[in-house]
């Protein structure tokens, strides 16, 4: 039998099929640097796919922590109705003492002016409280455009600026008028014009209800807390100067830091104090007499939610929101308890930490010089710079913040963000505790806490439900902390 393989045949087909060295290495050069364009190519590709994306996260993140919530276009309506008479020269004098800081005699103020209304009455420039915590001896002036004061509100009410000199004899009452009255409780009292001329107010605050009032008196307290009760000139213009600074460097926070020494002696809160200092606290509680609480279990309260945020919890609830450590916050505030001691905590996070005194690259010296002894002209300018602020945030509850929380709702739903003190509590416990870590996850969770606490419209919270007799009127959310629905309105709304 004849071998196949051995055959000429054989060695010719097989011969055929023989690949030349050469030719062999050739092919394995071409298949080798086909590889290589194709693992160069795939490197490519998730670099051009993430070029697009960058910006988009970065637009969409920058897009949550600063714009404002959606105004679903609402907008200011503060015009009277066609049934709002021209005020009448009233020759019966009501006499204003506004008592507390600054923004506990703005929104007394602007209820004297519907009160006033309401009584048929001439209004007097109030006389500011001297006898305060603040010990200010500002006058309405100097705080306030005085002259703008009385011009805005000619269509709504007489106004002068001191009591005229053949009035000082005139019969007069001292009249302390009750909390949180209606329309026809003042009606009544307009009954006094029968035996006196002048009534004097010793206090001014929380004198009207926040709901159920007629829409005409509601708008008028509008009028008069957002257009009338301007500041004065050179408190306007410090404030702006300092917004313009701020804005230099981008967006920025405004954050009322609540860590002053009153409050926290106030509402009995010692947590993460010393023994003296919490002991110091606790003397200046029981020595304030018209401070009816005094025996206040701290733990209690902080559980609660009835403190303010630390400092320190300040700056985990910022790095948490999403802001970068690069962000420019501005403290309005006073004086904070401990000073650099506790403020450190916070400033460790957020360097670019400034207030109107903490530093002059803010504002000079000279700047602040006829400003330095009066609080509540301060206060003023902290105010400003809370207004015109990207995003404000109070770490407590309080007469400024609800103040300023009304002021931006009103124009345009500012964001506004309401840290969930008794929520974020429990968290931050739990991160002392070592049960949870300041991550991502963490984040999620704070952030979620916080999606409807952002300065979105709606309609102002009544009464807590159990709350009876006149007590639920405390429980009401503040007209001057929602104005809405009677001064925010539909854009189609006439």
């Amino acid at each position: 039998m004849v071998n196949p393989r051995s055959s000429s045949s054989y060695r010719l087909r097989r011969s055929r099929f023989v690949v030349p060295p050469t030719i062999y290495r050739l092919a394995l050069i071409l298949l080798a640097f086909s590889v290589f364009l194709f693992l160069v190519s795939q490197r490519q590709i998730p670099v051009f796919d993430r070029g697009p994306s960058l910006p988009q996260k970065s637009s969409e993140l920058e897009e949550r922590l600063w714009d404002s919530a959606s105004g679903y276009g609402y907008r200011p309506c503060v015009k009277p109705t066609h049934k709002y008479a021209a005020p009448q020269n009233q020759k019966h004098y009501l006499t204003v003492r506004s008592n507390g800081g600054l923004n506990q005699m703005r929104t007394g103020i602007c209820d004297m002016v519907a009160v006033a209304r309401l009584m048929n009455a001439t209004l007097v420039i109030p006389q500011l409280d001297k006898r305060s915590f603040w010990q200010d001896t500002s006058t309405f002036s100097d705080i306030f455009d005085e002259s703008h004061f009385i011009k805005a509100l000619e269509n709504d009410v007489h106004i002068v600026s001191e009591l005229p000199k053949e009035m000082e004899s005139a019969p007069r009452a001292r009249k302390h008028f009750t909390s949180w009255s209606s329309a026809s409780y003042y009606e009544g009292m307009s009954q006094m014009w029968k035996d006196y001329e002048v009534i004097h107010v010793p206090k001014s605050d929380s004198r009207l209800a926040n709901n159920d009032l007629p829409v005409d008196i509601q708008r008028l307290r509008c009028r008069a807390m957002y257009y009338a009760l301007r500041f004065s000139n050179p408190i306007e213009s410090l404030g702006k100067k300092l917004v313009e600074r701020l804005k230099s460097h981008g967006p920025y926070i405004a954050l009322h830091l609540r860590y002053e020494k009153d409050m926290l002696a106030f509402t009995g809160c010692t947590y993460g104090l010393t023994d003296i200092e919490a002991g110091e606290l606790k003397i200046l509680r029981e020595n304030t007499n018209h401070w009816k609480m005094k025996g206040i279990n701290s733990t209690e309260q902080r559980l609660g939610g009835f403190c303010p945020l630390t400092p320190k919890e300040v700056g985990v609830f910022l790095h948490s929101m999403g802001y970068p450590s690069s962000t420019w916050i501005y403290i309005a505030a006073g004086d904070i308890y401990g000073g650099e001691t506790y403020l450190s905590d916070l400033r460790s996070q957020f360097p670019n930490l400034v207030s109107k005194v903490h530093t002059e690259s803010l504002a000079t010296v000279e700047e602040l010089k006829e400003f330095a002894k009066h609080a509540t002209q301060t206060a003023a300018i902290d105010y400003i710079v809370s207004i015109e602020s990207d995003v404000f945030i109070p770490s407590y509850t309080g007469n400024m913040a609800r103040a300023v929380e009304g002021h931006r709702r009103f124009l345009g739903h500012r964001k506004t963000i309401n840290p969930d003190r008794k929520g974020l509590v429990k968290l931050f416990d739990m991160l002392e505790k070592g049960e949870l870590k300041e991550d991502t996850k963490f984040s999620s969770r704070v952030i979620d806490m916080h999606k409807h606490r952002q300065g979105a419209p709606r309609k102002r919270y009544g009464s807590l439900p159990g709350s009876k007799g006149r007590d639920r009127f405390r429980t009401e959310e503040s007209f001057y902390e929602n104005p809405f629905p009677e001064c925010i309105c539909p854009a189609d709304h006439h």
